[in-house]
């Protein structure tokens, strides 16, 4: 077993989390259940790199609820992830699941080693090792880990296998964002960024917006940030003008040839000098002056320091956590529309969700019915965040937390864990 944390990290809420426990009456002692996870397990993982090194890189494991179903939550290979930022990231993903309405509870993991560098080999290493130091934490009843930032659908594959090996029998479940041929589902990998297109989609109908083309700036050309951008530059009524990677940016004033962008991207390893394109810092990107900025990047990236450089009207969260709680507020003064990450990037979980059912079933859909139950459930979310929203009269980010608050509570009350 892992070794397990006796006095863990509390999770840091945002400031829309705490002003909608007040809005809910939410007293003291059940307020701090919600700073606090359940379970903490951190173990130290010694891999064998190609160079013939060993290495020992910390790796940890935080499973923050599941009062309304078995923990969730993705794994990391980041060279700056610690333990204070999985236990947040576990929290987040608490209420995104519970925003979604799905049947799951939030997790997260990570390992603090630079996966943009690794080899395949040394990739699988790293993954094997997780799941035996993990290996018992987890269950497709208990914890289902699945892909983040720098692991994919092969790494979930690797993972799979080791965790079947461990328990000697088959069982899919126990991992989502699979590759295919390994029992994954349709739709997975474009899960996030179409759930996120739906978000926009409904969020333009809900302002009652009218004008077409719409610019956009996408901070992030990665699976998330790319894919959106291709769903955007097929819908007349956006105009992708603007996307970067972790180097560079590029520009143009009456839009991107997105696909000739990102074969670029594949190319050279990045987006700077793609043809008929303006180069420009990420600092420039964020400070467009854009209808909509796309945030597909890494936590924090607008701040109490910089947001006052946004001029795009609506911001949307499809990164954990990509605005600070201090320039959310500010934002929001200025009247700038912030759809917050637990409602923009649900659309990846939730199909993760469609992964685990098929795997308990053993029965599988198409894409087009991926596609459609996807839509279904966005919709559903986003009408009850505005409701909370409207009802209460605050942004989205608080309307979002209500929502996530709400349902908490109530399979916390019907558990006893609360009176």
């Amino acid at each position: 077993m892992p070794k397990v944390m006796l006095t863990p990290l509390g999770v840091v809420l945002p400031t829309a989390a705490q002003t909608a426990f007040k809005l809910l009456s939410v007293n003291d002692a059940t307020g701090q259940l919600f700073l606090h996870p359940d379970h903490t397990y951190t173990a130290q993982l010694s891999i064998d790199m190609d160079d013939g090194q060993t290495i020992v890189v910390p790796a940890w494991r935080v499973q923050y609820s599941n009062a309304r179903g078995p923990y969730k939550g993705g794994i990391r290979f980041h060279s700056d992830v610690d333990l204070a930022e999985v236990t947040t990231l576990a929290g987040l993903m608490a209420f995104k699941t519970a925003v979604a309405n799905i049947p799951l509870g939030g997790s997260k993991g990570g390992v603090r080693i630079d996966g943009r560098t690794l080899s395949a080999t040394e990739r699988e290493r790293v993954a094997r090792a997780y799941i035996r130091a993990f290996g018992q934490c987890l269950g497709p009843t208990r914890d289902i880990p699945a892909p983040d930032i720098n692991t994919d659908s092969a790494t979930m594959g690797w993972m799979l296998d080791e965790y079947e090996r461990m328990v000697g029998f088959s069982s899919p479940g126990v991992i989502t964002g699979k590759p295919l041929s390994l029992f994954g589902s349709q739709g997975r990998n474009s899960a996030t960024s179409l759930g996120g297109k739906y978000v926009l989609d409904k969020l333009l109908d809900h302002l009652n917006i009218k004008k077409h083309p719409l610019t956009v700036a996408i901070q992030g050309v990665g699976n998330v940030g790319g894919g959106l951008a291709r769903l955007l530059s097929e819908d007349s009524r956006y105009r992708v003008i603007a996307i970067s990677d972790t180097h560079s940016a590029v520009y143009h004033q009456t839009g991107l040839d997105i696909l000739d962008v990102l074969q670029h991207k594949e190319k050279t390893g990045s987006v700077e000098n793609a043809e008929y394109t303006h180069n420009l810092t990420n600092s420039e990107l964020l400070a467009l002056p854009v209808d909509i900025l796309v945030l597909a990047a890494l936590e924090n990236q607008v701040t109490a320091v910089n947001q006052k450089e946004v001029q795009a009207k609506i911001v949307l969260e499809l990164a954990n956590h990509p605005v600070t709680s201090e320039a959310d507020e500010l934002l929001s003064q200025r009247d700038i529309v912030v759809v917050p990450d637990i409602l923009a990037n649900i659309g990846g979980v939730v199909v993760s969700y469609f992964e685990w059912v098929q795997n308990q079933q053993n029965f599988y859909w198409s894409e087009s019915d991926i596609q459609v139950r996807l839509r279904q459930i966005i919709y559903t979310a986003f009408a009850d965040v505005a409701q909370a929203s409207a009802t209460h009269n605050v942004d989205f980010r608080t309307g979002a937390y209500i929502v996530g608050a709400t349902r908490l509570l109530t399979a916390m009350r019907l558990r006893g864990v609360i009176h």
